[in-house]
């Protein structure tokens, strides 16, 4: 019987088999852990960045800290199809690396464990987050831009009622200034109401009410402006003759569109928010061009993002075994490195597939196939104890730009 201790007290191997179903659950463990800090921090890292936004629309417009609560808990999806790979990812290196540094790596080929054996528990682990990234993709992140979008024009809306009021001079819609000379806060009613309407450069209008009050559509984010009794006073500038148009009315709608300011900065909002049978029956009936490029597009790229982690697995094992033969730290880098490029290739490929240059099914695989044929290759020259040269060749050279850029600086 062969007997061989490990790092740890609680992994003593016995026997082949129970070795086996011992190690695949130090290192199910050992990946676990560092994948949920990571996931924790990035996600953090990410929201991070809203904050000051966010915490200006609970002191500017007075929005609830509960509504605020409900943007980030719509926002985190959107993210997490992104960090749970990554976050997996730097789980399997700093596992890995660690195994590796400890020796440990050794002591379980010693007995008799293959790498290929230690690549099980991994790929367990890959199919768990695959199939959480494809629940996310699939399903969690449309419906949480649809209820996104839906709660920044709840709270803009909101917000617009709330800014009202009496005896001031409104401005916070876009080239209208509204006056109301009483407000009831309850009923939502303004009374005596002034409007300047300079949407229309060439003809401004001036618009007096009665009565007053705001109407809002969520699915089409348009916000109705209703009045009730009043006068439109007009000057059309683009005649020759000097005339002055007075209208009377009972009901009056001013419509304000918010749809481009919530989606400015969102690329393919209405196909990123569509559910995955949606997505379906729109490519289905979408004639050949650009639309239906777009469409396979989205199709495509929400499976290759969900199969990233099976993907990722060849790569992180090899650096992670290799990382401390290029000094501490050169794996976590490279593995950084590694995770950008793919998704850079993917983004690059995406253009491609929108633009109907090359076909999506073509296409948006292609990063997945290039990283599957890359990492077994790796995969096998680790398990042939044989240096991947690569690894070496692109941490030699980003050890040197950096001693040219930083020539005082470590080596």
């Amino acid at each position: 019987m062969l007997l061989v201790y490990l790092h740890r007290p609680d992994t003593v191997i016995t026997s082949p088999s129970m070795s086996q179903q011992r190690i695949h659950r130090y290192i199910l463990r050992e990946i676990s852990v560092p994948t949920i800090m990571s996931l924790l921090i990035f996600s953090f890292v990410v929201l991070l960045g809203r904050i000051p936004r966010l915490t200006e629309m609970i002191i500017s417009k007075g929005v609830p800290a509960l509504d605020i609560i409900a943007l980030f808990a719509f926002l985190l999806p959107t993210f997490l199809s992104v960090t749970v790979p990554l976050s997996f990812l730097l789980g399997i290196l700093l596992a890995f690396g660690r195994i590796s540094a400890d020796s440990e790596y050794i002591a379980m080929k010693a007995s008799g464990i293959s790498l290929y054996s230690m690549v099980k528990p991994v790929a367990f682990l890959a199919l768990v987050f695959t199939l959480l990234t494809a629940t996310i993709t699939l399903l969690v992140e449309p419906a949480s831009k649809r209820a996104l979008r839906a709660k920044i024009f709840e709270i803009a809306s909101t917000s617009l009622n709330i800014s009202v009021k009496p005896g001031i001079f409104n401005d916070d819609m876009p080239d209208i200034v509204l006056y109301a000379q009483g407000v009831d806060e309850r009923r939502g009613i303004m009374r005596d109401v002034f409007i300047s309407d300079e949407r229309n450069n060439t003809a401004p209008t001036t618009i007096i009410a009665n009565e007053g009050f705001f109407i809002s559509s969520p699915d089409s984010l348009i916000l109705t402006l209703r009045l009730q009794s009043g006068e439109i006073h007009r000057q059309p500038g683009n005649t020759e003759e000097d005339t002055y148009q007075t209208i009377s009315f009972n009901n009056y709608d001013i419509n304000l569109d918010f749809s481009e300011q919530i989606s400015q900065g969102q690329r393919s909002r209405s196909r990123g928010e569509m559910s995955w049978v949606e997505l379906n029956q729109e490519i289905e009936q979408a004639t050949p061009g650009k639309q239906r490029y777009r469409l396979e597009a989205e199709f495509h790229e929400r499976i290759v993002v969900a199969c990233a982690p099976l993907i990722l697995i060849l790569i992180g094992i090899p650096l992670g075994l290799q990382s401390q033969r290029s000094g501490k730290g050169a794996g976590f880098a490279l593995a950084l490195v590694v995770f950008l490029v793919y998704y850079v290739l993917l983004s690059f490929a995406g253009t491609l597939a929108d633009k109907g240059i090359l076909p999506a099914a073509l296409i948006l695989w292609l990063p997945n196939l290039v990283f599957l044929g890359g990492g077994s290759f790796f995969l096998y020259r680790t398990a042939r104890e044989r240096p991947v040269l690569i690894h070496l060749h692109l941490w030699n050279g980003l050890r040197r730009l950096l001693a040219k850029r930083y020539p005082g600086g470590p080596q």
